[in-house]
C-alpha cells in the first residue's frame, strides 16, 4: 500500500531545484514527518520483504530533500563549550533520562546519532557515528570508532568491531544501502560499502574491504559471489591470482573475501554478544 506522503515526495523530488530552506507548505511538513517516523523506527529506508530486501527509494529521496529545506543551524555541545554548525540535529537533542530510559539502549559519551537514525532496545553505542536514516536492531554493539553511514540497515545482535566503515547511500547516491542482517559479526578494520548484504549470521573477517566489485570465493567450492555473502559464511581477507600483464609479465594480484568454512560453535563462541552488557 502506498504511505501517504509517497507521491508528494516523488513529485517534489522532480522539482527539487525549486525548493529551499524558505520553502514552506506540504511538501516541509511531509519530510519532517518522514524524519521523524525514521527517527522511531517506523519507517525504514529497506525493509525485508517475502522475496528479499526491498528499498524504498522515496524515503532516501524525502531524507535527500530535507537537506534542501533545512539551514544550518548552531548544534551545541562541541569542545569547551563551543558549537557544530550543521543541517541534522542530534537524535538526543532535548533528551531526559526518561527518554533514554524509555528507549533502552546506552549511548556512551562519544556516541554521535543524527536525527532519522533509529536505535533499538538493548542496543550499544560506543564512541561512533551513526548518520541519518540508519536503522540499528536490538541488542546490537556498535564498537569504538565505528561509522554507519547513511540509511544503513543493521539487524539484531550484530556485533559491529572497531574501526569498522559500514557506507552510505547519499553521496555518492547509490541505488542500495548496505544491509547486514542479524547475529552478525564484522570484524575490526573492515569496511563494508556500496549496498552489500551480509546474510543472517555470518561472519566477516578483520581488515576486510567489501564493496559492490569484491569477489568472494567459496575455498570449498569455487563459488564466486559479488555484493552478498551467504548466511553463516566466514569470510576472511584473500588476494586473486595475477593476471599476465600486455607483455606477459604478472599483473597485481586483486583483494577478494574468501569464504573458509560455514559458522561452528568455536566460531560462534568467539562472536557471539556478551549478555551482561545489555542487562
Amino acid at each position: 500500500m502506498t504511505h501517504p506522503h509517497q507521491n508528494l515526495i516523488d513529485t517534489a523530488w522532480e522539482d527539487r531545484a525549486s525548493l529551499s530552506a524558505t520553502s514552506t507548505g506540504p511538501i516541509v511538513a511531509a519530510v519532517t514527518d518522514i524524519i521523524n517516523a525514521l527517527d522511531a523506527g517506523e519507517l525504514r529506508v529497506a525493509a525485508p520483504g517475502e522475496t528479499g530486501w526491498v528499498t524504498h527509494q522515496w524515503l532516501k529521496k524525502a531524507v535527500l530533500l530535507s537537506f534542501r529545506l533545512q539551514a544550518n543551524n548552531l548544534i551545541p555541545g562541541g569542545p569547551n563549550g563551543g558549537h557544530w554548525f550543521d543541517k541534522v540535529n542530534s537524535k538526543f537533542a532535548e533528551w531526559d533520562h526518561a527518554h533514554f530510559a524509555q528507549a533502552g539502549f546506552r549511548a556512551v559519551p562519544g556516541a554521535f546519532v543524527r536525527k532519522g537514525a533509529f536505535v533499538a532496545k538493548d542496543a550499544i553505542l560506543m564512541p561512533s557515528f551513526v548518520n541519518i536514516g540508519a536503522y540499528i536492531g536490538a541488542s546490537t554493539m556498535v564498537d569504538s570508532m565505528v561509522t554507519i553511514g547513511s540509511c544503513a540497515q543493521i539487524g539484531q545482535r550484530v556485533h559491529i568491531s572497531s574501526g569498522v566503515t559500514i557506507g552510505g547511500v547519499l553521496e555518492p547516491l547509490q541505488a542500495n544501502p548496505v544491509i547486514i542482517e542479524d547475529d552478525c559479526f564484522v570484524g575490526t578494520g573492515s569496511t563494508v560499502t556500496e549496498g552489500v548484504q551480509i546474510f543472517t549470521g555470518a561472519v566477516i573477517g578483520s581488515g576486510l574491504h567489501l564493496n559492490a566489485s569484491t569477489k568472494i570465493i567459496n575455498r570449498d567450492t569455487g563459488e564466486v559471489m559479488i555484493g552478498t555473502v551467504p548466511a553463516f559464511a566466514v569470510v576472511v581477507p584473500g588476494t586473486l591470482p595475477p593476471s599476465p600483464m600486455a607483455d606477459g609479465s604478472p599483473g597485481p594480484s586483486l583483494a577478494c573475501g574468501v569464504i573458509v568454512k560455514t559458522v561452528d560453535a568455536k566460531t560462534r563462541s568467539k562472536t557471539s554478544i556478551n549478555d551482561l552488557l545489555r542487562d
